[in-house]
C-alpha cells in the first residue's frame, strides 16, 4: 500500500477521545488525588479510581498524532517552532494562572521554590529532576523526550521503516532491563518507561497511512505486548494491548458514535484543561472546605472553573498564538525565489 491510499478525512475521533481522556484525568484528580494531599479536608464521596492510566491514551495519541507534523516540515527547525507554538504560549499563561492561585491561596504545600519556578518556564524542568509547578506536567516531559526522538529519527534515518526503528527501540527497553542502573536522564529521554504506548499509536499510524496491514504490524505488535508483559507487568500489558484493541476499532470505523459536538469540543481544550485544572481545583476546593460548602459544590466549582480557564486560554491564548508564531515563521523561512503562496 501506499500513501496515496491513506484516508483524507480527519479523525474527529480522536479529538474526542482526547477529551474524553483530559476530563477522566481531571475527575481522577478531583475524587482521588485531593484527598491523597489534602486527607483531613472533606472529598467527594466517591473515587475514579484508575483515571490516571488516562495518560497511557495520550500518549498512544501522540504516537498516532506525531506523524501529521512530520509530513509537513523541511527541516528540524520547522518541527521546533512548530511545537513551540503550539505548547508554549498556553503553558506559560497556564503556570502563572496556577502560581496566582497557589500563592493567593496561601496553600503551602503546592508551592515550589522559585528556583524550580523560573525552570518550570522551560518546560524542561523534568530533565534537571525539578518538581513542576502542577504535579500533571509530569506528561509534559515525556511528551517532550517523545518529540525529541522523533524528530532525531526522522532526521537521521528517515520514517519510511519505522517499525524497524521500534523494534530498536524495544531492544533499548530490554538493555535497560540487563542494565537497570542506565542513568535516569538517559531513560526519560529515550522513554524507556513508556515507550510502548507511543508505539501503539505509530503503529496504527502505519495502518491508516496504508502503508501497512495489521497484519503486516502483527510481529511487531507481538514484540511490544511480549515487552509490555515482561517489563511492564500485568497492568500496563493490559492497558496496551486495550489501546491497541482501541485503534483497531476506530480505523474499522467503530467509533464514530464518540463523534458528538460536547466530546469534540472537549478534544479542543483538552490541553489548556490538562493544563490548569489540578492545582487550581485543589485551591478552590480546599476553599470551599474551609468556607463549610459541601464538597461536591466545591467539585463542582472547581471543574466549571477549570473548563472555563480552559476555553479563555483556547480562545485568547492558544489558537492566536498559534497562528501567530507559525505565520512569523512561514514568513521569515520562505525561501528567496519561492513563489509566495496561493491566497
Amino acid at each position: 500500500m501506499t500513501n496515496a491510499l491513506r484516508p483524507k478525512a480527519r479523525l474527529q475521533e480522536l479529538d474526542a477521545l482526547r477529551g474524553l481522556g483530559a476530563l477522566a484525568v481531571v475527575i481522577f484528580h478531583y475524587s482521588v488525588r485531593f484527598h491523597e494531599l489534602f486527607p483531613t479536608a472533606r472529598h467527594v464521596p466517591f473515587a475514579f479510581a484508575g483515571g490516571n492510566y488516562r495518560v497511557y491514551l495520550f500518549f498512544a495519541i501522540s504516537g498516532f498524532a506525531i506523524f501529521f507534523t512530520l509530513e509537513k516540515i523541511r527541516t528540524a527547525a520547522d518541527f521546533v517552532v512548530g511545537r513551540i507554538a503550539r505548547l508554549y504560549p498556553a503553558y506559560w499563561t497556564a503556570i502563572l494562572l496556577t502560581l496566582g492561585f497557589e500563592y493567593l491561596g496561601h496553600v503551602k504545600v503546592l508551592e515550589i521554590p522559585y528556583s524550580a519556578v523560573a525552570a518550570n518556564f522551560t518546560m524542561f524542568q523534568g530533565f534537571a529532576l525539578l518538581p513542576a509547578v502542577d504535579g500533571a506536567y509530569w506528561t509534559l516531559t515525556v511528551e517532550l523526550a517523545f518529540y525529541m526522538c522523533m524528530v532525531g529519527l526522522w532526521f537521521v534515518f528517515g520514517l519510511r521503516h519505522v517499525e524497524r526503528l521500534l523494534l530498536a527501540w524495544l531492544a533499548i527497553k530490554w538493555l535497560w532491563w540487563v542494565i537497570p542502573d542506565m542513568p535516569e536522564r538517559i531513560v526519560m529521554v529515550l522513554l524507556l518507561r513508556y515507550v510502548c504506548f507511543f508505539a501503539v499509536g505509530i503503529i496504527a499510524y502505519r495502518v491508516w497511512s496504508g502503508q501497512r496491514t495489521w497484519r503486516q504490524q502483527g510481529p511487531v505488535l507481538a514484540c511490544l505486548f511480549l515487552t509490555a508483559y515482561l517489563l511492564d507487568g500485568r497492568t500496563l500489558f493490559l492497558i496496551a494491548s486495550a489501546l491497541a484493541a482501541l485503534f483497531y476499532a476506530l480505523l474499522a470505523g467503530w467509533m464514530r458514535f464518540l463523534c458528538v459536538r460536547p466530546l469534540l469540543w472537549l478534544g479542543t481544550i483538552s490541553y489548556p484543561l490538562y493544563l490548569v485544572h489540578q492545582h487550581i481545583g485543589f485551591v478552590i476546593m480546599l476553599k470551599a472546605d474551609a468556607t463549610g460548602i459541601a464538597p461536591g459544590y466545591g467539585f463542582v466549582v472547581a471543574l466549571a472553573s477549570a473548563l472555563l480557564l480552559a476555553v479563555l486560554i483556547n480562545h485568547y491564548i492558544e489558537e492566536p498564538a498559534n497562528r501567530a508564531i507559525r505565520s512569523w515563521w512561514k514568513h521569515r523561512s520562505r525561501i528567496p525565489g519561492d513563489p509566495a503562496p496561493a491566497a
